[in-house]
């Protein structure tokens, strides 16, 4: 029998990493919050690799942070091993990683929601939700029941299922219904989100093996140290976590490659088992094999799991082969000859939406009320994950409050980018943030998230006293800091032409500006050091910061220009209820597109894929028909 256990303003459907940053939010700006998942004890998992950050994914941290998101101070604490990506290349693509200790990271998270104030974490598997139809709860929109038959009221929900929905387990011949690392699935909810009207689809992913430490001879293996200092994730992590572990690099051989070709018919992706669309940039290591033929070996990264196992995983090396041809190609691998699998390798099925039907709040268009968050959505990785997690937390306790929604644009954040390609371009496999994804990547640096998007947080309500106290003080750092470099001037002594010979630059006749100095590419702070005595004690965030915009001066004004024409566009909004039909001289594919997406303005309208620039002069021409405005006049404006 049914009985009812508690009324909420957002219920969060799963606790991982979506979930925690959805329901923190929702909790920390003031609303009554209850998140569900399946198992206490795996909240915060990672189910795949136990790393936060890389390629693009670590400005995404950064940016979850600045805006008052928990994934950065955890990933801080719990940190294994700190490198930095892409130093040989430019600024923009400078992308943080660490590696953090899997358990403690989940059990810091389970903490963290349990002492949350306004929030409840309960272990339920949510079986439906749906309209409440009872009057004297109008406000309360939702009724969510357990597999307990437990009813909750909430009025708001987020979906964050991550690969529980229908999550199927494949290894070779060998398929079962299950969740990651041997969890439950939630079967039963795709039938209540269809009856909604949810237009659901499958996709799939996998995870490496995992095998005994001792049994691996790192002897055979390039060591890869972490990078000292640690440079930490988070704008408050005042005293950044010590390297603690090494990870190892080793390659495929042509043996590996010949025992996947001779078993390539016992793969579920290649036998026709697995239906769901897989991972276009994180392929499994029997489609690398098949897709880029011509190769003879692919790098396999040993990474550990934590200080307290003795598990590591093998990243490069997904798979959903039987487990015997795992062991055997594994075998091959120098350093792995005599390797011990702790947890096989396997691909998992799981059901997602088309987040097309989702609005930038990511909010349902058609489902009021309902939210979507992560993996639900169609995007891969924690770090995606955690991203939207905070935006539909934010926006959903907006909405309970009767306050403005968040809406990031692609020139804020890469989180506003990442959700503005899923929402308007949609995905027809796991989604993936990497930094080609944005158009103003130069100014998208990890090194000024905490300029980019703190102050939005502040607004928002999730960047408290203390944490604004310190961002204006790094502010006034830098802006003095910057007001000095424009006013120092260093006579043209043999000391410092010494120094701009030593780094292959001219020397100076005359006095010159610090600032000026700074503009040359093979000049830093560290460099000038011996030269500019008036130098204040900086934090190194604020002179990296400071030397890539004195540096990419030019570049970062010309790409600010095209972000003023791209919000002068976004600021044109469309109505909701908008015909297209009835606009004379659209296009049968644009009207498509349009009536399916139903775009917020007009720069989104312009980024929808099938909707060229005839379409979006007709859509300018009928909206400013609309509101009286006169054409002529906004063309010169």
């Amino acid at each position: 029998m049914k009985f009812f256990a508690g009324e909420y303003d957002v219920a969060v459907i799963g606790a991982g990493h979506a979930g925690i940053e959805a329901a923190l939010a929702a909790a920390r700006l003031g609303c009554k919050t209850v998140v569900f998942t399946i198992n206490m004890d795996w909240v915060g998992n990672m189910p795949c690799n136990p790393s936060i950050g890389g390629t693009a994914k670590g400005h995404l941290v950064r940016e979850v942070d600045a805006l008052g998101g928990e994934m950065g101070k955890a990933a801080d604490a719990n940190l294994l091993q700190s490198r930095m990506l892409n130093r040989g290349k430019g600024p923009a693509v400078h992308s943080l990683r660490a590696q953090v200790d899997r358990r403690a990271y989940a059990g810091h998270m389970k903490h963290i929601l349990e002492s949350a104030p306004n929030m409840e974490l309960k272990q339920a598997e949510i079986v439906s939700i749906e309209k409440d139809p009872q009057t004297d709860h109008r406000e309360y929109d939702w009724l969510l029941t357990t597999r307990l038959e437990a009813v909750y009221r909430a009025k708001k929900v987020i979906l964050a299922t991550g690969t529980f929905l229908k999550g199927k387990i494949f290894v070779g011949d060998i398929s079962y219904d299950s969740g990651p690392d041997g969890m439950f699935p939630a079967s039963a909810l795709t039938g209540s989100l269809i009856k909604l009207g949810v237009s659901l689809r499958r996709f799939k992913t996998g995870t490496p093996a995992r095998v005994l430490r001792s049994s691996i001879d790192f002897s055979n293996m390039e060591v890869q140290p972490g990078e000292d200092p640690v440079v930490p994730f988070s704008f408050e992590t005042k005293n950044p976590p010590e390297n603690r572990r090494d990870c190892y690099l080793t390659w495929t051989t042509v043996e590996t490659k010949r025992i996947i070709q001779e078993n390539i018919h016992r793969s579920p992706l290649y036998n026709g088992k697995i239906e769901g669309i897989g991972t276009r940039y994180c392929p499994s290591f029997e489609d690398k094999i098949t897709r880029f033929a011509e190769k003879e070996r692919h790098p396999v990264f040993v990474e550990p799991c934590g200080l307290d196992t003795e598990e590591m995983y093998l990243q490069g090396l997904s798979s959903s082969m039987p487990e015997d041809v795992q062991t055997a190609f594994m075998r091959t691998i120098p350093g792995l000859e005599q390797v011990v699998v702790m947890r096989p390798a396997y691909a998992i099925e799981y059901d997602c939406c088309d987040p097309l039907q989702l609005k930038a709040t990511l909010e349902f268009k058609d489902i009021p009320g309902l939210f979507g968050a992560g993996q639900f959505n169609g995007s891969s990785g924690y770090e995606e994950a955690a991203a939207q997690g905070l935006i539909a937390g934010i926006n959903a306790a907006a909405a309970v409050k009767g306050k403005k929604s968040l809406i990031l644009d692609r020139a804020s954040s890469y989180i506003g980018t990442l959700i503005d390609d899923l929402v308007t371009k949609g995905c027809t496999d796991p989604y993936r943030m990497m930094t080609s994804r944005s158009e103003y990547r130069l100014i998208l640096r990890q090194d000024n998230a905490e300029s980019r998007l703190t102050p939005i947080g502040r607004e928002a309500g999730l960047v408290d006293d203390i944490r604004w106290k310190q961002y204006c003080e790094r502010k006034e750092i830098r802006e003095k800091e910057l007001r000095r470099l424009q006013t120092t001037v260093l006579s043209p002594d043999e000391r410092l032409n010494q120094i701009l010979t030593k780094y292959g630059t001219t020397p100076v006749s005359t006095g010159v500006r610090l600032l000026e100095l700074l503009k040359r590419p093979q000049l830093g702070y560290r460099q000038l050091e011996p030269v500019d005595e008036t130098r204040p004690e900086l934090p190194s965030l604020v002179t990296e910061q400071i030397e890539v915009e004195i540096q990419y001066e030019g570049y970062i004004k010309r790409q600010q220009a095209v972000i003023d024409e791209m919000r002068r566009l976004e600021n044109r909004l469309l109505p909701e209820d908008i015909d297209y039909n009835g606009i004379t001289g659209l296009r049968k594919e644009a009207v498509e597109k349009l009536l399916k997406i139903k775009p917020r303005s007009i720069g989104q309208a312009s980024r929808i894929s099938g909707v060229n620039a005839a379409d979006i002069s007709l859509l300018i021409v009928w909206l400013k028909s609309k509101k009286d405005i006169s054409i002529e006049e906004d063309i010169h404006d």
